[in-house]
């Protein structure tokens, strides 16, 4: 497994390992969505690879030092069997095959919290326990 798929199966799990299939797969979209917005730009503030995107200090909270899911993203065993469709979605998804569930979503959050930059804006999907945005970045 490439180190891009790995970092995006380990940010799948620790972003939505408790949803269905279709949230998991919802949370790699956003990340594609952001490589490909970043790709039309040439570049963009929150990377221009999986890896940077997935990592960006403040983007997905699983990749945050301070967050609990941070220390289990990084100890999850191969054997872990989430973790195992988590691989297979992030290879599904660095291949090319994964279909776009969000309707270009380049933004989500949890349904029980409400952003700063989420007030005013109307979700494009909402897929298990995330409402998704395709509006944030112009």
């Amino acid at each position: 497994m490439s180190k891009e798929t790995d970092i995006l199966a380990r940010t799948i799990y620790g972003e939505a390992r408790g949803e269905s299939i279709a949230g998991m797969e919802a949370v790699a979209s956003v990340v594609l969505n952001r490589l490909a917005f970043s790709r039309r730009r040439g570049r963009y503030w929150w990377g221009n690879s999986i890896g940077e995107i997935c990592r960006k200090k403040q983007q997905f909270s699983c990749w945050n030092p301070d967050d609990p899911n941070s220390r289990l993203i990084r100890k999850v065993a191969d054997t872990d069997l989430i973790f195992c469709i988590c691989r297979r979605i992030a290879h599904r998804a660095v291949s090319g095959l994964l279909e776009d569930n969000t309707s270009g979503a380049t933004h989500y959050h949890a349904k029980k919290v409400r952003p700063v930059w989420s007030v005013g804006k109307i979700p494009c999907a909402e897929i298990g326990g995330h409402f998704f945005y395709n509006d944030i970045e112009g």
